[in-house]
C-alpha cells in the first residue's frame, strides 16, 4: 500500500491538471481494493461474517459463480459478496401529485433524485405533495436510511447517501429504493464502493436501460447484484476512518492550491493593471517587470490569454512600440485614402498617441458581403472552393475541410478572394462569435466566400496585418459588440455595420513595428505555453506512474527492492 508515498510526492504533482479529483479517486480505489489500511490477521476473515449475515436473515450463502472471473484480487481476508447478501429487505416510494415547490409548515414533501444524487441527503430537494393528500407509511424517510436512486443521467444513476438526520415530513419517490442493511457492516463502506468504485459505475451503466443519456433507469434487482469487496467488519470501520482524513486532508490540499492561485493571479492582475492603464513616468519599467514576472506567476495554460490580451491593448493603444517623429503621420495616408471621409463621431474618442489618428473601416478598406447558397446550386458543375463561416476562426483559417460549389456568371469574378483581405463572421446571436476574422493569403487559387463571411479588401495592402490584429483584440471585438447589437439583443454585424467600426490608426510604418512586435511576443507565449503543457504532461505521467505503483503488488515490491 502506497498511499504515503504518493502523499510524499504530492508536492510535485500538486499542479497537475485535476490533480486534487484525481487523488480523491485514487484514495478511494485503494479503499475498495484493501490497499488503503492494513489488514489484521487476528480478525476473523470476511467468509465467517458473510456466514453470520446470511443466518441473521434466514439465507445461504452463495457459491461463488465460476462463470464470472472475480473483478480483481482480494486481500486473503476479504471475500467478493453481491449487494443483496447484505440487504435485509428493500421498498420504493411512491408519486402522488405535487406542487413545484419545496413542502413547508406542516404540508407533506416527495423527495426529488437530486436529494440523493451527490453523496450527500438534500432534504431541501423535495416537491410538497397537495395539501391534504395523506402520507404513505411506507415511503416516509427516517434517520439511517440507506436511500439510492434507480432513475437520473447515467453519470449519476444508482448514487445512494445515508440519511444523517431526522427528516421532517418527507417521504420517498418511486424513483428511489431504501435498502435496509445489515447491521453486520458498515454501511459507510457500502456506500463507499456504491458509488465510488469504479466497478460500481460500470456494472450500473452495463445494466441501465433507457436510449436517453439524460434518463437512465435500473432496477431493483440490478442494484442488488452489485458485487461488494468484502473486507472484516472491523477492517471496514478503519477503512471508513482513513478515508475521511484523507478526504479532509483533500480539503486542506484544495483550499491551499486556491489560495496559491489566487495570489498569482492577484499579482498578475496587478501588473497588467499597469500595463493596460500606464503611467508614462514608469511605463517602461513597468512592462520589463511584467515580462520578466509573469511567467514565474503563471502555471496554467489558460492564464496565458490574459496576458495575450494584454499585449493586443498594448499594441492597439500605441504603447507597446516607441513612436518615430520621421514617420508619416497617419493624417497624411487618410487624406490619400478616402474617397469620402466617414462620418463617424470620432471626436467622442479618446485621444490618440502621436501621428495616430481614427479612421473607420471604410476609410480604408472596400467591404462586400459574399456569394448566396441557394437550393438552384449544385457541387457537380463549374464547382470552385469557397470559404464558410466554420473557416474562419480569429487570427487563422482552417482549410482542412474546404467545400466546392457552383457559380454563375460573373460570380468568380465578384466574389473571389485576394491576398491580403480581411475576412469578418457577421456572426450567430452570439456576443464572442461575431466578429472573429483572418486574413487571406492567397492559399487556394480561384477561391470564393459565402455570403456570412464578409470581405475587407484593403485599398493599400501594407493596413491589412495591423487592422486584423486591431479587429481580433479585446478593443476591437468590445467596438464589434457595440455596433452588433440587435434591438432583440442578440448579435449581428452588416456590411454597413462593418464600414463603421472605429479603430485608431498609427502611422504605415508604425504598424509594421507593431505587427513585428506583438508577432515576437506571441511567439514568446507561445514558447511559454508549451513549457506549462509539458510541465503539465509530466506531473500528469508522474502521478499515473505513482498510481501504478500504489495499485500493483508487483511493480509494490520491485519498487522496495530497489530501495
Amino acid at each position: 500500500m502506497n498511499a504515503e508515498r504518493l502523499l510524499a510526492h504530492y508536492e510535485e504533482i500538486a499542479e497537475a491538471p485535476d490533480a486534487i479529483a484525481r487523488l480523491r479517486r485514487f484514495i478511494l480505489g485503494l479503499a475498495v481494493r484493501g490497499k488503503l489500511v492494513p489488514q489484521n490477521p487476528s480478525h476473523d476473515p470476511a467468509s465467517e461474517l458473510l456466514e453470520k449475515i446470511a443466518k441473521a436473515i434466514n439465507s445461504s450463502v452463495p457459491s461463488a459463480d465460476k462463470s464470472e472471473p472475480p473483478l480483481f484480487d482480494l486481500p486473503p481476508s476479504w471475500v467478493w459478496a453481491r449487494l443483496g447478501q447484505l440487504v435485509l429487505h428493500s421498498d420504493s416510494g411512491w408519486s402522488p401529485r405535487t406542487e413545484n415547490y419545496a413542502r413547508s409548515g406542516d404540508e407533506w414533501g416527495v423527495l426529488k433524485v437530486s436529494a440523493v444524487s451527490w453523496g450527500e441527503f438534500r432534504a431541501s430537494e423535495n416537491k410538497q405533495v397537495l395539501p391534504g393528500t395523506e402520507p404513505r407509511a411506507n415511503a416516509v424517510v427516517k434517520k439511517g436510511d440507506f436511500l439510492i436512486s434507480r432513475a437520473n443521467t447515467a453519470e449519476l444513476v444508482a448514487r445512494a447517501v445515508i440519511v444523517n438526520e431526522d427528516p421532517v415530513r418527507l417521504m420517498m419517490s418511486d424513483k428511489i429504493v431504501r435498502l435496509r442493511l445489515v447491521n453486520e457492516c458498515d454501511h459507510r463502506f457500502v456506500l463507499l464502493v456504491n458509488n465510488y468504485a469504479d466497478f460500481s459505475r460500470e456494472h450500473y451503466s452495463k445494466h441501465a436501460s433507457g436510449v436517453s443519456p439524460s434518463m437512465k433507469n435500473v432496477s431493483r434487482d440490478v442494484i442488488l447484484s452489485l458485487p461488494v469487496p468484502l473486507p472484516p467488519l472491523a477492517e471496514q470501520h478503519r477503512i471508513v476512518a482513513k478515508v475521511k482524513d484523507l478526504m479532509a486532508l483533500c480539503d486542506r490540499l484544495e483550499a491551499a492550491r486556491a489560495t496559491r492561485e489566487s495570489t498569482r493571479d492577484r499579482l498578475a492582475a496587478a501588473s497588467l493593471v499597469r500595463l493596460n492603464a500606464p503611467d508614462p513616468e514608469t511605463f517602461q519599467s513597468d512592462v520589463r517587470f511584467a515580462l520578466d514576472a509573469l511567467p514565474a506567476l503563471t502555471a496554467r495554460p489558460d492564464q496565458i490569454k490574459q496576458l495575450r490580451q494584454t499585449i493586443f491593448n498594448l499594441a492597439v493603444r500605441g504603447k507597446l512600440v516607441p513612436q518615430d517623429p520621421n514617420d508619416e503621420p497617419a493624417q497624411v495616408l487618410l487624406k490619400r485614402l478616402r474617397a469620402n471621409p466617414s462620418d463617424a463621431n470620432f471626436h467622442l474618442k479618446d485621444p490618440l498617441a502621436r501621428g495616430w489618428e481614427w479612421a473607420a473601416i471604410e476609410d480604408c478598406f472596400t467591404v462586400s458581403g459574399g456569394m448566396q447558397k441557394t437550393p438552384a446550386r449544385t457541387p457537380k458543375t463549374n464547382a470552385f472552393p469557397y470559404l464558410g463561416v466554420g473557416n474562419v476562426y480569429r487570427g487563422r483559417l482552417e482549410l482542412s475541410n474546404i467545400k466546392r460549389f457552383e457559380l454563375l456568371d460573373g460570380e468568380l469574378e465578384r466574389f473571389r478572394l485576394e491576398p491580403q483581405d480581411i475576412l469578418v463572421v457577421e456572426g450567430n446571436g452570439s456576443p464572442s462569435e461575431i466578429g472573429r476574422c483572418a486574413v487571406w493569403n492567397g492559399e487556394i487559387a480561384n477561391c470564393v466566400h459565402q455570403n456570412h463571411l464578409i470581405r475587407c479588401r484593403p485599398k493599400e495592402v501594407l493596413l491589412t496585418p495591423y487592422v486584423a490584429l486591431y479587429l481580433n483584440s479585446p478593443d476591437g471585438m468590445s467596438e464589434m459588440k457595440k455596433l452588433a447589437i440587435t434591438s432583440a439583443g442578440l448579435f449581428s454585424l452588416s456590411v454597413g455595420k462593418i464600414r463603421k467600426i472605429p479603430f485608431p490608426l498609427p502611422p504605415l510604418a508604425e504598424q509594421q513595428r507593431i505587427v513585428a512586435k506583438v508577432n515576437s511576443l506571441m511567439t514568446l507565449c507561445d514558447e511559454l505555453e508549451a513549457v506549462l503543457l509539458c510541465a503539465a504532461k509530466v506531473r500528469i505521467d508522474l502521478f499515473d506512474a505513482l498510481l501504478r505503483v500504489a495499485l500493483s503488488p508487483e511493480a509494490d515490491r520491485e519498487l522496495e527492492a530497489a530501495e
